[in-house]
């Protein structure tokens, strides 16, 4: 190995904690959920950022895809986009006498797409292969999507009007889901004084790019877990399939999903192993619109603290092992 790979990773990491801080310059007073959104990146997933119209997702959206130094498409999801305006569509080249692939905004390395639950049942399955298999399939032709891909969605809550629940089966696609919630009373009045966040952005230098994101995305695979951490995860996981109040437990993918997120977010904290702190951290985010109460007939919200939200409950009751 020489020296500049062997240096890469120290770089890589001094450009993660740079961007950590451009974002946090942006989006004020939310470190915690600017830190999940590297974190999912960093593993392989995609991102939901959920909640009231206002409070900074589409905000943190176009931060991220600038600090990123991804190439980019947003795409506003509406009550008529149709599969074609996001996948693409063929289209007959009289001069050739054939039809011609026209690629749609899904192929970039991050997309946004904006309010994705005004959008139709129909419509929101055109992400489903694209999110799990990084292709789309048009006639009988596949296209590979670019990597890195990443997706980041905004949501409004589902009782808003003009919208559409995600089915099960697109929200589990999503690897962590995140809430902002309202500002405290300091970073509000910072809001009132400084005017809006969004006029930063175009300021925002990249900090990373996509080799970069790739090369961490693959040091974080590296991250060591131990047996006993297994343990404690399995121990989590099968928590959740005992409850009676659940209508389902997490599904071995969830279960792999929270072992790459807390890897990727020991190493945003500089380390080469994963604490049970580490999956403590990011397991409200993976598991909480995953876990449905038979009772309420709705998702957690994630990180909410609040008594009853099944991610806290496994925290404080499912020991951690010794």
């Amino acid at each position: 190995m020489n020296a500049n790979a062997a240096a890469a990773p120290d770089r890589d990491g001094a450009a993660l904690q740079r961007a950590l801080a451009a974002l946090e310059s942006v989006v004020l007073g939310k470190p915690r959920q600017v830190r999940l959104c590297l974190t999912c990146l960093l593993a392989r997933g995609h991102l939901l950022i959920e909640d009231i119209p206002g409070v900074g997702k589409t905000t943190l959206a176009h931060a991220l895809a600038r600090v990123l130094g991804l190439a980019w498409q947003r795409v506003q999801f509406t009550s008529d986009l149709l599969p074609a305006d996001i996948i693409g569509v063929s289209i007959f080249d009289r001069a050739s006498q054939q039809f011609k692939f026209r690629q749609g905004p899904i192929f970039t390395q991050l997309l946004l797409a904006d309010e994705v639950n005004r959008a139709s049942p129909r419509t929101q399955s055109a992400l489903l292969e694209a999110m799990e298999e990084r292709q789309v399939s048009v006639d009988v032709t596949t296209h590979r999507l670019p990597e890195p891909f990443f997706v980041v969605a905004t949501q409004n809550p589902q009782e808003q009007l003009g919208t559409f629940p995600l089915p099960e089966s697109q929200l589990d696609r999503f690897l962590m889901r995140v809430m902002l919630g309202y500002p405290d009373a300091a970073h509000e009045r910072e809001l009132l004084r400084t005017g809006d966040r969004r006029d930063l952005i175009p300021g925002l230098e990249p900090v990373l790019g996509p080799e970069a994101v790739i090369r961490a995305q693959q040091l974080v695979r590296t991250t060591h877990v131990s047996e006993p951490l297994l343990d404690y995860a399995q121990a989590l996981i099968a928590r959740t399939r005992d409850r009676s109040d659940l209508k389902l437990g997490l599904s071995p993918r969830a279960g792999q999903g929270l072992i790459r997120c807390a890897q990727a977010w020991a190493r945003l904290a500089g380390r080469s192993a994963v604490l049970p702190e580490d999956v403590q951290a990011v397991l409200p985010a993976v598991v909480a619109h995953r876990l449905e109460r038979r009772d309420a007939g709705q998702f957690d919200s994630p990180g909410s603290g609040a008594r009853g939200n099944t991610a806290e409950e496994l925290i404080r009751t499912v020991p951690v092992p010794t």
